[in-house]
C-alpha cells in the first residue's frame, strides 16, 4: 500500500504486461469482445492468439466494459484501503470506455475519482499509467500527480502500422481507397493519432522493413536533445519482429529512461489485424515542471 492510498484503474487496451500490473496494483477493466458464439472479455476469457485465428473466418464486434465490471473494480479498490483513483484509459476518440468510468467513478461513493482520457492507444495509454505508478511508488502527492498527468499525455507520441489495411477498413476507421491501394502495392501506412484522440496516416513506405525505419525515425525526431524521455514498443502477433523494431529504437534513442514491451490485446487485434508493430515515445519534462519536481 501507497502512503497515498493511490490506486490506479485503467482497461484492457493498456497492453502492460502482467508482471507490471501485479508489481504496482493496477486493476484493469476488461473491453468486450462478441463471436457469433458467445461474449468475450478481454484477455481473461479470450487471448489475442485465439483473436488472430478465428480473423480470416469472422470478425468480431468489440464493445465497452460492462457498467457492472467497472463497478466491481471500483469495489475492489475501496477494499483494499485506497482512497483515491487515477483512472486512465484508451482514447475517447475510438472508444466510451472513458467516459463510462468517469461516469461511474464520480457515483461511486468512498473514492476519489480522476479520470484522464489519454487521447492514445495500447502504448500512449500504458505508457502513461506506467509513469504514473513510478510517481506513486516515489510519493508524489494527489495534487503532484493532478497537475503532472495532463502534459505527460500530451507529450505522448505513437506511430503504428499494420500488415494490411483491411480491418480498420471493414471497421469504418479508414476510407476504402487507402485500404485497396495499401493493399495493392504494399504499401504500409504508418498511423497516429490526432489531438483529439482519432487515427491518422502520417506516412506510407512500402514493405515491412522500411516501415519500422521510418516509425523509428519519426519517433526520434519527437525526442528533443537532453530532454528524459519513456520510450515502448508493442506487437501483435509478432514477436520477432518486436525484437527487430526495438533493437532500432534502442539504437536510435539509447538515452530513455523506461523501455515498456507490449502486445497488443484483443480488442486492438480485432480492430487492426494481425502482424501490428509500434513505438511511442513520452517526454517527462513539462509534467515534471507542472509538478514543480523539475532538477
Amino acid at each position: 500500500m501507497n502512503q497515498q492510498k493511490i490506486a490506479l484503474l485503467t482497461d484492457s487496451c493498456a497492453d502492460i504486461p502482467q508482471a507490471l500490473l501485479h508489481r504496482y496494483d493496477i486493476h484493469v477493466v476488461p473491453l468486450k469482445l462478441i463471436f457469433s458464439d458467445g461474449e468475450y472479455a478481454d484477455g481473461v476469457d479470450i487471448t489475442p492468439t485465439e483473436v488472430y485465428r478465428r480473423l480470416p473466418t469472422e470478425i468480431p464486434k468489440t464493445t465497452l466494459p460492462d457498467g457492472a465490471s467497472v463497478e466491481r473494480a471500483f469495489a475492489r479498490i475501496r477494499e483494499a484501503g485506497y482512497t483515491k483513483v487515477l483512472a486512465i484509459n484508451f482514447s475517447s476518440g475510438l472508444s466510451g470506455t472513458h467516459n463510462l468510468v468517469r461516469l461511474i467513478g464520480e457515483q461511486t461513493p468512498g473514492l476519489e475519482v480522476a479520470a484522464f482520457d489519454t487521447l492514445s492507444g495500447s502504448l500512449g495509454t500504458g505508457m502513461t499509467v506506467l509513469q504514473a505508478a513510478r510517481w506513486i511508488e516515489e510519493g508524489w502527492t494527489w495534487e503532484e500527480l493532478l497537475r503532472a498527468l495532463p502534459p505527460l499525455m500530451q507529450d505522448t507520441t505513437v506511430f503504428f502500422c499494420v500488415d494490411t489495411l483491411e480491418y480498420l477498413q471493414k471497421g469504418g476507421r479508414i476510407g476504402r481507397i487507402t485500404a485497396v491501394a495499401g493493399t495493392l502495392l504494399q504499401i504500409k501506412p504508418i498511423i497516429s493519432f490526432t489531438e483529439e484522440g482519432e487515427l491518422v496516416n502520417t506516412a506510407k513506405m512500402r514493405g515491412r522493413k522500411a516501415a519500422m525505419q521510418k516509425m523509428v525515425q519519426l519517433a526520434a525526431a519527437c525526442v528533443p536533445r537532453g530532454i528524459r524521455f519513456n520510450l515502448a514498443v508493442a506487437h501483435g502477433d509478432s514477436p520477432a519482429e518486436l525484437k527487430e523494431i526495438r533493437s532500432l529504437a534502442q539504437q536510435s534513442l539509447p538515452d530513455y529512461q523506461n523501455c515498456m514491451e507490449g502486445e497488443i490485446d484483443c480488442t486492438l487485434g480485432a480492430y487492426v489485424g494481425p502482424h501490428l508493430l509500434g513505438i511511442g515515445v513520452q517526454m517527462m519534462e513539462n509534467a515534471l515542471k507542472a509538478a514543480g519536481k523539475e532538477k
